[in-house]
């Protein structure tokens, strides 16, 4: 399978992963995730909090929002 390391990330299959922003002070990070088939639309941001929530955005539908408990 492809891995390449790039300047910021890395590429695993058809998957790129991009460290986009950090907070070193506040502990937060954002990471960018594309496929050939997301590249257009700007592909899907995951932003981390130092807490470890994530909350996943992409430049469509905003933010994905996990399926309500029954």
């Amino acid at each position: 399978m492809h891995f390449k390391e790039t300047q910021y990330g890395f590429e695993y299959g058809s998957a790129t992963i991009t460290r986009f922003h950090s907070d070193e002070k506040r502990g937060w990070i954002v990471l960018g995730l594309g496929t050939p088939k997301h590249t257009q639309d700007g592909g899907m941001q995951i932003y981390v909090t130092k807490t470890g929530k994530v909350r996943v955005f992409d430049s469509m539908g905003g933010e994905w929002t996990p399926p309500k408990k029954k």
